[in-house]
């Protein structure tokens, strides 16, 4: 079993950065591919990034490639999403997610955290 809280979220504006965190409990934490996705209102939840649980390979989205970055740290059970260069369209709910396979899809991801909301002003 894991758990996962987001933390970090806030209101930013256009061409800003902001790093939001996901904290995970549970042992099996460093053997899970972590992700993040991310819902925009009235859009579904799309694929945002994710960082195998080796920490050596990630995936990523067109939309945020260049921009944003995952990482984590397996001492402290956390993953990070590193967002620069920050667009009204990145303005969502943004979702930590883990799964025992290596994957982009939604329906691979076993554990949910509740969301921290992203708001990029124009």
């Amino acid at each position: 079993q894991v758990q996962l809280v987001e933390s970090g979220g806030g209101l930013v504006q256009a061409g800003d950065s902001l790093r939001i965190s996901c904290a995970a409990s549970g042992r099996t934490f460093s053997r899970y591919t972590m992700g993040w996705f991310r819902q925009a209102p009235g859009k579904e939840r799309e694929f945002v990034a994710a960082l195998h649980w080796s920490g050596t390979n990630t995936l990523y989205a067109g939309s945020v490639k260049g921009r944003f970055t995952i990482s984590r740290d397996n001492a402290k059970n956390t993953v990070y999403l590193q967002m620069n260069s920050l667009k009204a369209e990145d303005t969502a709910v943004y979702y930590c997610a883990a799964s025992p396979l290596y994957s982009d899809s939604y329906y691979s991801y076993d554990y949910w955290g509740q969301g921290t909301q992203v708001t990029v002003s124009s």
